[in-house]
């Protein structure tokens, strides 16, 4: 359900000349500020679910999710435009029924599902692409759900931001932040092994990690350490460092599970291992 959280918002729905609800029918139209479960429903303006949608850099090999579906605006253009398979997911049972005959109507009902669940409860693990209009709040209480899945993820929120966790881009709208984006990052906090630096045998790192961005101490061969700082983009790592001349370098790598393969980017062929210390 795309929505908002204001109480007085009420009043734009009593001044838009909205259509009447009739629940329980096919001609059931959503009241704009009708209350819901957590909040108000708000439809998405068209330029900015194309917007969201490209700022998620959507193709047709994604599995879209939008939490909160509504009328099924997002996951229907998500398929329409840009060859996606979206499921919707909609508290409100008559704005699911709604968002079906939507997706029939717009000829894409075969790529769209709607399901009619609660966020907090249903299943989106096997989402590539995540969308959301809620507020701030329930961005946070999400958070931990969002951060679970798997690396490389996109998140796209309209509106609210979530919390401490930075977005890696924000969405513009006539000079305006009208959304933002995130991707999700791979979980490298811990203790690793690298080998493959050249002239060090090995290198311990302990990370400590915050969302997309990491900090971190190195260990040289067990005779000196130096610190770290580095960034996340899905299964993308990379951090700078100095090697034995006090040279800065370059670290860049893949995650995978417990491994990390990678190279210094200022030695072309270098080849770098990580692995995670139990």
């Amino acid at each position: 359900m795309h929505k908002v959280g204001a109480a007085a918002v009420v009043l734009i729905a009593l001044l838009s000349g909205c259509a009447t609800q009739h629940t329980g029918t096919e001609h059931y139209q959503p009241l704009i500020a009708q209350g819901g479960k957590d909040v108000m429903w708000m439809p998405t303006a068209n330029n900015l679910v194309t917007e969201m949608l490209e700022a998620a850099h959507v193709t047709a090999t994604d599995v879209v999710y939008d939490l909160g579906a509504g009328d099924g605006k997002i996951p229907i253009e998500a398929a329409r435009r840009f060859g996606a398979r979206a499921v919707g997911i909609e508290f409100n049972p008559d704005l699911a029924a709604l968002a079906r005959r939507n997706a029939q109507q717009a000829g894409v009902s075969d790529r769209v599902t709607i399901v009619t669940g609660d966020i907090f409860k249903e299943d989106f693990s096997h989402a590539t692409v995540v969308t959301l209009y809620l507020l701030t709040q329930l961005n946070i209480k999400l958070k931990p759900t969002l951060l679970s899945l798997k690396p490389g993820t996109r998140i796209v929120s309209n509106t609210f931001a979530m919390g401490s966790w930075e977005p890696d881009a924000t969405i513009l709208a006539e000079g305006e932040v009208s959304g933002y984006f995130w991707v999700v990052p791979a979980n490298v906090a811990g203790r690793w092994t690298f080998t493959g630096i050249p002239n060090w045998s090995t290198a311990q790192v302990k990370i400590t990690q915050k969302s997309q961005k990491f900090d971190g101490d190195v260990i040289i061969e067990q005779t000196f350490s130096q610190r770290i700082e580095g960034r996340l983009l899905g299964a993308q790592i990379s951090f700078e460092f100095h090697d034995d001349q006090n040279q800065p370098q370059t670290f860049v790598g893949i995650v995978s599970a417990n491994k990390i393969h990678g190279t210094i980017k200022q030695i072309p062929g270098s080849v770098v291992i990580a692995t995670k210390v139990p």
